[in-house]
Order: C-alpha cells, then structure tokens, then sequence
C-alpha cells in the first residue's frame, strides 16, 4: 500500500491513536503490513518492547490511523491495508474468516466455524478469535455467542459493544 521506501519500511514500528471512541490504540506496522492493532489493556498483547520505535509520521500507519478514523466517523466500512498478523496457520484461517463477515453484522462462532470449513471447531475458533492481533481491521468483535449474547473480546466487552453499537446506528441510518 505504501510507496515509501525509506528504511522504517522495513522494520516493525509504530504508531500511538490516543483518542478514539474504544480509547487509546496502537497501530504496529512490520514492513509494509499491519502488525497489530491494540487497544488500552489489550488482553493478548505483546509487550511494548516488540512494538519498535514509535514513528508519529510514517505513510502506512498515518494511512491506517487515517482509515480507522473513517471507520468511527461511520465513513468507513472495509478496511484496504494489508495485514500480516502473526499466527498458526488455522488462527490465520479463522482470522481471514473474519474479514468476510459483512459490516454491522454479527455470526456466531459456530457459523464462523462452518464458514471456513471446519464445522465442528466452535471452541477453537474461539480461542483463535480472541487471539486476533488485528482487532478492528479484522472484525473479531462481530463474533457473538451462540445466543447471541457478547462474549470474551481482547479489547474488552466495553469496547466490542461499542464497536457493534457504532456499527448498526451507521447501518440503520443508511436504511431510512
């Protein structure tokens, strides 16, 4: 996505959103990809160490930071930054799973499950789901209990409602 050539291309990096509607983020970046998307106490977060040096005007992240504030103004529905999320290979499945679930829905980890062609791995799903180093680009907060209640969110369940409140009031408002 970026042109930049410069050497903070090549190296992981970051970049600190301290205002946002979920609160302070931070966007890592490892190369020309997004890294990790991390929100204040984020459950399965690296340490701040492994976040490189903060870079407050790097093209990719000021480009991300810039998409992510579209998506909380209601501007903004599908992310176009390419990711690289560090996982297994099936966290990698259940996380590119989340991308195809569509903006202001939800499904439940079993729908998740059969949707990327393991139907009988509700459970594992899960434990991927809330390993998402991604959050917000890659929707884990649309994934709901079976009944449909708001279970476990690396971000916490303050933030995950927030984020699908945010979502359905833009969806509403373009239906009337």
């Amino acid at each position: 996505m970026s042109d930049n050539n410069d050497s903070t291309t090549a190296t992981v990096r970051h970049l600190r959103m301290p205002q946002t509607p979920v609160g302070p983020i931070v966007l890592v970046a490892d190369g020309d990809s997004l890294a990790g998307v991390y929100m204040h106490e984020h459950r399965h977060a690296p340490e701040v160490t492994q976040f490189g040096p903060e870079i407050a005007d790097d093209p990719f992240l000021v480009g991300v930071a810039r998409q992510l504030s579209e998506y909380f103004a209601g501007e903004r529905e599908m992310f176009d930054v390419p990711v690289s999320p560090r996982g297994t290979d099936f966290q990698r499945l259940v996380w590119n799973g989340l991308r195809e679930i569509p903006y202001g829905q939800t499904w439940t980890y079993a729908q998740l499950a059969r949707h990327i062609g393991q139907p009988t791995a509700s459970r594992a799903v899960g434990l991927a789901n809330g390993r998402n180093p991604v959050s917000i680009v890659v929707p884990c907060h649309r994934v709901v209990g079976s009944d449909g209640s708001l279970t476990g969110y690396g971000g916490g369940l303050d933030n995950k409602r927030a984020l699908l409140d945010l979502e359905r009031s833009h969806t509403d408002s373009a239906l009337f």
